[in-house]
């Protein structure tokens, strides 16, 4: 370097070590042959501020990250905020909530959607009252008719020994299909009074209490076992409704499951869990859903399901419960209703 300052005419400079310290060293050739100028400067000061710089630096981009995360995210949020109400809205409206509504009719942005949202909302309701109501008086009217043929039909069963032998299959067959229509009638009268806006009561019921009289009065005998635990456990319910909820379950193991195997109601879940099992086929697991459906029917489309199951599924839901089907250890279905009920 030295000889190169010294004879050329181009200034250079390297980096090198003097003693154990790296340097920068510089050499400027001077006006006169053979005659420069050379100096260096120590470098561990410039190597510790680059060092500091970096990590500064490195500091710097992580909090102006996560800055930024934190602004996108609280602008994200409050953009979309209006869309959050409106698909919450709508899940309670598919949920059954047909009373819901989307409150930002006044946004600039989502005034327009949020008016034909709660438009279409309120047509549906009143076109479900009005379906409700409609299928609430046809239940009505067909009462009257429907006592008079079952009593017509239980003074013929008085006398079915005097009837020949050919009518008498027939007779049984019509029993069969009103009893059916009975509860068919009685069914739309529950499921039209619900989507009529039946508000309901609530009282604090024993829920070991309601399930005991309420199933053994469906299934005709002693079909309920209460465990320890779930001896004094209560509940705000509307009777009528949790009622219907154990009948229909015990009443629909009773004629389309080959019996009822036994109710049996125990602490867990959200507070308490009622087991209604019955000895029939199962429940297939594509099925288990679709059955409580109105009116839904098999995947195979073989077999129909009517209101019963539906109610159920309405009572329950109505009293912030959940229901499901699996199948019993022993063969047949388990039908699991879980509801909040605590300790008195």
């Amino acid at each position: 370097m030295v000889t190169a300052v010294r004879f050329g005419d181009v200034e250079q400079h390297r980096r090198i070590e003097v003693g154990g310290q790296q340097v920068l060293a510089v050499g400027v050739p001077m006006a006169r042959q053979g005659e420069a100028f050379f100096e260096w400067h120590p470098l561990s000061n410039l190597d510790n501020t680059l060092r500091k710089l970096k990590v500064a630096l490195i500091i710097a981009a992580v909090i102006t990250g996560l800055l930024g995360l934190a602004v996108g995210r609280l602008a994200s949020t409050v953009a979309l905020r209006p869309l959050a109400k409106l698909t919450q809205v709508a899940a309670a409206v598919a949920r059954g909530r047909l009373d819901a509504r989307l409150q930002a009719e006044d946004d600039p942005d989502l005034g327009g959607l949020a008016r034909s949202f709660n438009q279409t909302a309120a047509t549906l309701e009143q076109r479900v009252i009005a379906d409700a109501r409609f299928a609430g008086d046809i239940s009505h009217e067909l009462r009257t008719p429907l006592m008079t043929m079952l009593n017509s039909m239980q003074l013929i069963q008085n006398h079915r020994t005097e009837l020949p032998a050919t009518v008498r299959e027939p007779v049984d067959l019509l029993g069969d299909d009103l009893e059916r229509f009975r509860r068919l009638v009685i069914d739309l009268l529950e499921i039209s009074r619900d989507d009529g806006g039946d508000q309901g009561s609530r009282e604090i019921v024993r829920i070991a209490d309601l399930v005991r009289a309420a199933a053994d009065a469906a299934g005709g005998r002693e079909l309920t076992t209460v465990s320890h635990d779930a001896e004094g456990m209560t509940f705000q319910a509307d009777k009528r409704r949790l009622e219907r909820v154990i009948a229909n379950l015990v009443e629909n193991a009773e004629y389309h499951a080959g019996g009822c195997k036994g109710v049996l109601v125990q602490a867990g879940g959200l507070g308490v869990i009622v087991y209604v099992d019955d000895a029939g086929p199962g429940v297939p697991v594509a099925d288990r859903e679709r059955i409580f459906e109105r009116f839904g029917r098999s995947e195979d489309n073989r077999r129909g399901i009517g209101l019963g199951l539906a109610i159920v599924a309405r009572h329950v839901e109505w009293h912030h419960g959940t229901i499901r089907v699996k199948d019993r250890p022993e063969g047949g279905a388990r039908f699991i209703v879980e509801l909040p009920a605590k300790t008195s």
